[in-house]
C-alpha cells in the first residue's frame, strides 16, 4: 500500500464523501452541516451549500453522503444527518449553474425517525449493486434497541431511493435488513456483491461482518466471536484501541477498513467469505484518526482523516484526503 498524493487539506470535520463523475469530490462537514466540492486537480475546496436542520453534537451532525445511481441525469445527493429529534436521510438536487454556496436544492426527506443520541448514530449510507439505498444505524447507547426488531436503531436498513421498504426485505413493509448491531459506520460490497459491514464494539471487540438479510449480529448479548445460537459471528475482530472502525471499501480482493482510535488502515484479505491471512495494518499513527475510505476502481482508494472532530490532535493541514494505491 502506497500513499500517492494529497487531494485536499484544511477540511473541518469531514465525514461522508461522494466521488463525482470526472474525479471531483463532494465532502460533508459533520460539525458545520455543509457540503463542499473538492477539485481533483488543484484540491480547491468550494462550499456548495448547507443542509438545513442539521443538529451537530456528540457523534451526530452531517454524516454519510451518497450519489444517486442516476446522478448523471437527476443530480441527486443523499445525506444522512442528525436533527433535533432524529436521524434522517434527505436528498437534494445539485445545480452547478447556481452561485457557489447555493447549489444545493431544498431537501426532500426520504426517511426519518432513526433514533438519535449523543453517541452511536451510525450514519453511513451507500447504494448497493441492486441500486437500493442502505444505511447503517446505531443504538444511541440504548443497547436494547439493537435486538428490538421494531426499532430502527442498531440496524442495517435497506430501502428504495424514495425511502420505501424493498420487496424481498426480511419482513414485509419494513426497511430493516439486519439487526443486533451496536454502531455501523462501514458498508461495502465485494466483487460477488456480498455486503460487508464494520461496527464499533464496546470494550472488547470491534467487528467486520458479512451481512445476510434477516440475520442477528448479537449485540448486546454478544460482542465478537461468541458462538451464540441464532447469532452471526463476525469474520474478523479487533481490540478497540487498534481499530474503532468507521468507513470500509472493497479493492483488490480485500476489505480496507479505516480506524479512528486505532489510527491505522486495515487490510483484510478474503477468499469468498473467509480471510486468507491475518488482517494487516498500514499507516499506523502517521495521519491520526481515519474516518472514511472510498474505492475509486482498480487499485485506487481515497482515505479521509478525522483529526478535527473534537477527539483528535489536529496538526497543520488537517483534515486531509489522501490517495492510495493498494495491492
Amino acid at each position: 500500500m502506497t500513499v500517492t498524493g494529497e487531494v485536499a487539506r484544511g477540511l473541518e470535520s469531514p465525514w461522508g464523501v461522494g466521488p463525482l463523475p470526472g474525479g471531483d469530490l463532494l465532502v460533508a462537514s459533520r460539525n458545520k452541516g455543509t457540503i463542499s466540492r473538492v477539485a481533483a486537480g488543484s484540491g480547491a475546496v468550494t462550499e456548495i451549500g448547507e443542509v438545513p436542520g442539521v443538529s451537530p453534537g456528540g457523534e451526530g451532525g452531517l454524516l454519510g453522503l451518497a450519489l444517486s445511481p442516476s446522478f448523471a441525469s437527476d443530480r441527486l445527493v443523499y445525506a444522512y444527518f442528525t436533527t433535533e429529534s432524529d436521524n434522517r436521510i434527505a436528498r437534494m438536487r445539485y445545480d452547478e449553474q447556481r452561485p457557489a454556496g447555493q447549489q444545493l436544492g431544498a431537501p426532500d426527506t426520504v426517511f426519518r425517525g432513526i433514533p438519535k443520541g449523543l453517541v452511536h448514530n451510525g450514519g453511513r449510507i451507500a447504494f448497493g449493486p441492486d441500486k437500493m439505498l442502505y444505511a447503517g444505524t446505531g443504538e444511541t447507547g440504548d443497547t436494547a434497541l439493537a435486538q428490538d426488531r421494531a426499532s430502527l436503531g442498531g440496524k442495517i436498513l435497506r430501502m428504495t431511493p424514495d425511502g420505501d421498504p424493498v420487496h424481498g426485505n426480511p419482513e414485509p413493509d419494513s426497511v430493516v435488513y439486519s439487526y443486533g448491531h451496536r454502531n455501523v459506520q462501514g458498508l461495502a460490497w465485494d466483487a460477488d456483491k456480498r455486503l460487508w459491514a464494520a461496527e464499533f464494539g464496546q470494550n472488547t471487540w470491534d467487528e467486520l461482518n458479512l451481512i445476510e438479510p434477516g440475520a442477528n449480529y448479537g449485540w448486546p448479548e454478544a460482542e465478537g466471536k461468541a458462538g451464540r445460537p441464532g447469532m452471526r459471528d463476525p469474520v474478523a475482530v479487533w481490540r478497540p484501541d487498534e481499530a474503532s472502525p468507521s468507513g470500509i471499501a472493497w479493492a483488490q480482493g480485500s476489505v480496507w477498513m479505516a480506524g479512528l482510535k486505532g489510527e491505522r488502515l486495515w487490510r483484510i484479505p478474503l477468499a469468498g467469505a473467509e480471510p486468507v491471512a491475518p488482517p494487516e495494518p498500514f499507516l499506523e499513527g502517521q495521519y491520526g484518526r481515519l474516518r472514511s475510505v472510498v474505492a475509486l476502481g482498480g487499485d485506487r482508494l481515497l482515505l479521509v482523516t478525522s483529526e478535527t472532530d473534537g477527539r483528535g490532535s489536529p496538526q497543520a493541514g488537517d483534515d486531509r484526503i489522501l490517495t492510495l494505491t493498494v495491492r
